[in-house]
């Protein structure tokens, strides 16, 4: 091959890795940002980034064809050891199995993000072991949280954990269309924006919850939580967010 040939595959293959790893993200339509790649896993290696804490005894969290599976016979939180600060975007693809096994339930595609405990700066939380993975065992910490199909695929809600053992939730975050609900087998492509006073969460390119916090959690930990179900997630990424412009024109 001649070396003008080998200059144009290195161009090509430079131009593919760098628009992996930056790309460009608009807010509310008007606001502009660039995303640029801080962490990855494809789940391919070992769970040495990760830290499960399992209800009662009997699940499973391993890696299956280069994805994490998660088998849940109760509530399970697998948390990403690493603490994020804003302004950031999360991506992750997540598959609720259904294939007759004992605990394909499709319902309860859940997380945890930007999680911190206000009564203790050590963040001992999210050890394996500190907490036996209940959702109430959660309730004291500052964090969002989604449940994507919850209630046996009937709600889908969005809360803001305020750290005092209570779990509000305002009557609009509170979702029972059905597009709104889980497919199982299906792949749902979840992205969640942190960037200042608004959150985001999005499935499939769908906006499903849009909140302006007025009080904004900027840093924590995130974390998958499911209960009762076989799951599988991979491509997991988070990216930090910076401003390009005030608007597009």
């Amino acid at each position: 091959m001649k070396p003008f040939s080998f200059l144009i595959i290195f161009i090509l293959l430079t131009i593919k890795l760098t628009a992996q790893v930056t790309k460009t993200e608009t807010i509310n339509d008007t606001l502009l940002v660039k995303s640029s790649l801080q962490f990855s896993d494809d789940f391919d290696k070992d769970l040495l980034s990760w830290n499960v804490q399992n209800e009662i005894a009997g699940g499973s969290v391993k890696f299956v064809n280069d994805k994490m599976e998660i088998i849940a016979n109760r509530g399970c939180t697998i948390w990403f050891k690493r603490e994020l600060t804003g302004p950031i975007m999360i991506e992750y693809d997540a598959v609720m199995i259904d294939n007759g096994g004992p605990l394909d339930r499709v319902s309860d595609l859940n997380c945890f993000f930007m999680a911190s405990d206000p009564n203790d700066l050590s963040e001992e939380f999210i050890n394996a072991g500190a907490l036996n993975g209940s959702l109430g065992a959660y309730n004291k910490l500052k964090l969002y949280y989604v449940g994507l199909g919850g209630r046996k695929n009937t709600t889908t809600r969005f809360r803001r954990y305020p750290g005092t053992g209570e779990r509000p939730m305002l009557p609009e975050h509170d979702l029972r269309d059905k597009k709104y609900m889980l497919t199982g087998n299906t792949v749902n492509h979840v992205k969640i924006i942190v960037y200042n006073n608004f959150i985001q969460y999005y499935r499939n390119n769908q906006l499903v919850f849009d909140f302006y916090d007025a009080n904004p959690f900027t840093s924590g930990y995130f974390g998958f939580r499911t209960t009762i179900n076989h799951m599988t997630v991979d491509n997991f990424k988070v990216y930090k967010l910076s401003k390009l412009n005030k608007d597009k024109n």
